[in-house]
């Protein structure tokens, strides 16, 4: 199986685009290569920012004039199980703007959902060996006045050590009509607008859903740019299938979708409900669950990395938590996108409500099984 997903891999990037493998052979006049990283000043081997209490704000990289950002790696310690990815936060500022243009925690911005560590493989973001703890980037950053980034420790612990490398390359001016990075990560607990959770049709008739006014939003966006791609966090208390939901799309104002689905796993280029570990460039499941049906976390993410959704005044993402939302979902995200300039996005939600619901186990089931017996007289040969 490992053999033919790096095989999967190989095929799929040397499909990539012949312009963009063209473009290393042009020579750049009047751009420099500069990276910014933790390395020890003194010329020690203390390579890494030391003690972020709780609390604490660190600015990772603030630099002046025109330039792209084009990768950046982060590690940090301790290790996931004490020190929560989700609760340390990363905002990036382009252009000199008061306002931040990225704010998501660090984990799930890097495709590691719930404080959990797993290997994530991506064209612009992966979180590499350890155990998914070497985090990625790769997506173009522009900036024409100014970058900075910084983090923010919400964990509760202190951050010692973390290691950081930011390589951009310095410009007199950015090229024209050259968008600005933008990301977001939002989270809700979803639940069904009726009370039933009425999937698969096991109590009736469902009902229709045509204005997405319930859905889960993955992103809502003012201004002109283009739409790249999103990491998608699922976690159900049932086993019964979530994907029924589609993606519901309303561009430039639209009323009813400009883009409407058939199937959340559709939308991130699988079919009939997989369970499998599946890596692509573009699209994939990065952790599945190992519960019965589809009970417990799954990590979906897909890029549009050839196939941008493009907007002149606005675009708003959604999608249903089972069809016409009437699943039980705690969901999250993060999306991703360029607009023509560097824009606020919301706050996100605080640490408290950052928090993932628990996992449910089998005693949790049994549980639920003794009261649905004492519900029905005890009987010692009910089954189900």
């Amino acid at each position: 199986m490992k053999q033919l997903i790096c095989l999967l891999l190989v095929i799929s990037c040397a499909r990539l685009s012949a312009q963009n493998l063209a473009d290393l052979a042009q020579i750049r006049e009047h751009v420099t290569t500069k990276r910014i990283s933790s390395y020890d000043k003194a010329g020690g081997p203390n390579d890494n920012l030391q003690h972020i209490e709780n609390g604490g704000k660190r600015t990772l990289v603030d630099i002046k004039g025109a330039g792209i950002i084009n990768h950046i790696w982060i590690t940090m310690w301790p290790a996931p199980d004490k020190l929560s990815r989700n609760d340390v936060i990363i905002r990036m500022y382009w252009d000199g703007k008061p306002y931040p243009s990225v704010i998501s925690p660090i984990g799930p911005f890097f495709g590691q959902g719930w404080n959990e560590s797993y290997p994530f493989t991506s064209l612009p973001l992966a979180a590499a060996p350890m155990d998914g703890t070497s985090l990625v980037s790769y997506f173009a950053m522009p900036f024409s006045n100014g970058a900075r980034i910084e983090i923010e420790n919400q964990s509760g612990t202190e951050i010692q050590p973390f290691y950081f490398c930011v390589d951009y390359v310095e410009m007199p001016k950015l090229p024209a009509n050259t968008g600005r990075f933008h990301a977001w990560y939002n989270k809700q607990l979803m639940g069904s607008q009726d009370s039933i959770e009425n999937e698969h049709w096991i109590f009736g008739p469902e009902g229709n859903n045509t204005d997405g006014r319930n859905n889960y939003l993955v992103a809502d966006i003012k201004g002109e740019g283009h739409f790249v791609g999103m990491n998608y966090y699922v976690q159900s208390p049932s086993p019964l299938w979530y994907g029924e939901g589609d993606d519901m799309i309303f561009i430039d104002g639209a009323t009813t979708p400009s883009l409407n689905g058939t199937g959340t796993e559709d939308y991130f280029n699988t079919a009939w409900g997989p369970k499998v570990l599946y890596t692509h460039p573009y699209f994939g499941y990065a952790r599945v669950n190992n519960d019965i049906g589809t009970l417990g976390r799954t990590h979906l993410y897909r890029f549009h990395i050839t196939d941008p959704i493009y907007f002149s005044k606005s675009l708003k993402f959604t999608i249903e938590h089972g069809h016409n939302n009437e699943m039980t979902l705690d969901l999250a995200s993060v999306a991703y996108w360029y607009a023509k300039e560097a824009s606020p996005v919301p706050d996100i939600p605080d640490a408290k409500a950052r928090k993932p619901m628990p996992l449910i186990n089998s005693y949790d089931i049994h549980r639920w099984r003794n009261e649905w017996r004492k519900n029905r007289g005890k009987d010692p040969k009910l089954w189900n």
